[in-house]
């Protein structure tokens, strides 16, 4: 799998939008801050990891807790059409 760098836009398998963006790395590599917009930072384990590329992370929904598909579901609420 390729590395992943603070930066890198987050999206889930099952969506095509960006959702947010990787904040912060663990310092073993095994959690990952995603600031997720309209709701905040949440810690994600690599394991939810569905892919790596183009400075792009995509997740696994379902490995996902309750609350982040939540607040992904909801991250785009404030734009305007």
């Amino acid at each position: 799998m390729d590395k992943i760098e603070i930066g890198y836009q987050a999206f889930v398998s099952d969506g095509g939008e960006e959702f947010g963006a990787v904040r912060e790395i663990s310092h073993d590599g095994k959690t990952l801050t995603v600031y997720v917009e309209n709701a905040g930072d949440f810690h994600i384990p690599r394991a939810a990891v569905a892919a790596v590329h183009s400075q792009k992370v995509v997740f696994e929904c379902a490995k996902l807790e309750p609350a982040l598909r939540q607040a992904i579901g909801h991250a785009h609420d404030r734009e305007t059409l």
